[in-house]
């Protein structure tokens, strides 16, 4: 007897439809069925927190309060960042930096 699996298993199948959809200028459309309006918005604190944290200007409770977001979840982005290797890190904060609506404006 077979055993039945939802068809995206993997981390990588996600970020490969993502691709797709991005090659397809479709990857509004895509995010916008796949996450709610709340999920969006923690999307862009996150990529706030990491932004904060590379950029060191502010403490945890500063960028906290900046976004409005529990220090916990500083925290747990400051964890994630930690694990990365300095060159990571590096490209990171580059393409934060480089790709930011400042660069585009």
């Amino acid at each position: 007897m077979a055993v039945d699996l939802p068809k995206y298993t993997d981390w990588q199948q996600i970020l490969d439809l993502i691709q797709q959809a991005s090659a397809q200028q479709r990857d509004e459309l895509f995010f916008k069925v796949l996450l709610t309006h709340d999920e969006r918005e923690a999307l862009i604190a996150r990529v706030n927190i990491v932004h904060e944290l590379l950029n060191s200007e502010r403490s945890q409770r500063k960028i906290s309060e900046l976004l409005g977001v529990g220090v916990a979840t500083i925290t747990r982005g400051s964890n994630e960042l930690k694990l990365q290797d300095n060159e990571t890190k590096a490209w990171l904060a580059d393409f934060l930096l480089k790709n930011g609506p400042s660069a585009s404006e």
